[in-house]
């Protein structure tokens, strides 16, 4: 075992999995910067696994999911006047916009529907970045890139909160599909009270060079997943970079349009005591160009913030082989028998 500040690993020299993908974690649930360290540390190491274009630095993809970090957030609140009762009360928005797409127009439309919500915006903040930390095909294609601070309404809780943000985000994709101004135009990396995104085009060692946010010591996390791109079946795009808002994932699903096809013929026929006439708002569920993985994370948030647990989610969209498996218990069978009724794999 292999101890370095407050964090604890295992470590097997021969293990080789999960290429491209990671994550780092305090099991205690304690923040700080060493998360983020240890985890940008991890992803260079995995520099082998991600393609580079023609210009020799733009990569395919590269990114880290963590927590959000309550103590930089506050500091930039704080600069404005603006104080917190409770940490989890904050919520972050992150945006990609695309060069080509009218600013001043997006927002204003983002405003609308973040005003109509139940939801308070606290402010706009335009993310500390370094272009020269990046290739000259990923400087040519960088999106513009803003976060929104939002307070978590009175007397929702935590699931309440999410799921808030959740319709909330959906609401403003659609509205932007309206005008044309869609996802390859606006991009939405993270919305949530709980995680915070920080991805890009690029190779693993240009991320926290280019996002200044990661080099600071108040960005502290107590997890972060982080993940190194190699494409295949999709174009390289800043919005294809992972972890997604859920998942990191090698993608490659063999059964992509039938799986899209299922979801959207089940559209119509969504209920749910959850969401109740709501769930008309929630609707493409998979959001249109994204990769096969993108697709993943996009059933998986649903199933989620609808009520199940992670593994109880993870185990209906990724069932084992479990029908010729003679050694199952019985209430394990049953239960992806059941599921199967509902969702295919």
């Amino acid at each position: 075992m292999t101890r370095f500040s407050n964090v604890q690993t295992l470590a097997w020299p021969h293990e080789r999995d999960a290429c491209g993908v990671g994550f780092v974690a305090d099991i205690q649930g304690r923040k700080t910067h060493k998360i983020l360290e240890h985890a940008l540390h991890a992803l260079c190491n995995l520099s082998h696994r991600g393609a580079v274009s023609a210009d020799g630095l733009t990569g395919d993809g590269a990114g880290v999911l963590t927590q959000i970090p309550h103590k930089l957030f506050r500091r930039e609140l704080a600069a404005k006047g603006i104080e917190l009762e409770k940490d989890s009360d904050l919520a972050v928005g992150s945006f990609f916009v695309s060069n080509f797409a009218p600013e001043d127009e997006v927002f204003g439309l983002i405003e609308e529907v973040i005003t109509s919500s139940d939801l308070s915006l606290l402010i706009w903040r335009n993310v500390p970045t370094n272009d020269d930390a990046l290739g000259d095909d990923a400087r040519r294609r960088r999106p513009f890139i803003r976060q929104v601070l939002l307070r978590r309404p009175e007397g929702l809780d935590d699931a309440a909160f999410e799921r808030s943000l959740y319709l909330t985000r959906k609401r403003i994709e659609n509205r932007l599909h309206e005008v044309d101004l869609g996802s390859a135009r606006v991009y939405i990396p993270s919305f949530s009270h709980q995680t915070l995104s920080y991805k890009g085009l690029m190779v693993a060692p240009q991320l926290s060079a280019f996002y200044l946010d990661l080099a600071d010591p108040d960005y502290e996390t107590a997890l972060s997943v982080f993940h190194q791109r190699y494409s295949t079946n999709t174009f390289p795009r800043w919005s294809l970079a992972q972890p997604f808002r859920f998942l990191a994932h090698n993608g490659e699903i063999n059964t992509l349009q039938g799986n899209v096809n299922f979801m959207r013929a089940r559209e119509m026929v969504l209920k749910s005591g959850v969401w109740g006439d709501e769930i008309r708002d929630l609707l493409p569920i998979i959001e249109p160009g994204g990769s096969d993985s993108a697709a993943l994370d996009n059933a998986f948030e649903l199933l989620t913030l609808s009520g199940r647990d992670l593994l109880h989610t993870l185990m209906m969209l990724v069932p084992q082989a479990y029908e010729e498996d003679e050694q199952l218990e019985p209430a394990l069978r049953g239960f992806y028998e059941y599921h199967a009724a509902l969702m295919e794999p």
